[in-house]
């Protein structure tokens, strides 16, 4: 009687990357990998400027009305008077 079982090398060899033996088709295959990776790497730069510029451009139209100090010795803020603080009496 044969006792069945499961065999977890199989399963394991079924899903793990192998290079082609073939060294044309491996060098092949190692450029098309470094061409993904350099398309990545551009997306990646493109998105980064995109996120910035849109910062930028964000801040720019949140600041379009309001007046802009023009003497460098001039220091623009808003400012809130704040009450002493009243701790209670200690010993």
């Amino acid at each position: 009687m044969h006792v069945f079982q499961f065999r977890f090398d199989r399963l394991r060899s079924a899903f793990a990357p192998r290079k082609p033996r073939h060294p044309l088709l491996r060098a092949l295959l190692g450029l098309v990998g470094l061409g993904l990776l350099l398309v990545l790497l551009a997306m990646s730069v493109l998105v980064g400027v995109a996120m910035l510029t849109a910062g930028v451009l964000y801040r720019l139209w949140k600041l379009r009305g309001k007046p802009v100090a023009r003497d460098a010795r001039v220091v623009d803020g808003e400012y809130r008077v704040v009450g002493k603080p009243v701790l209670p009496a200690s010993r």
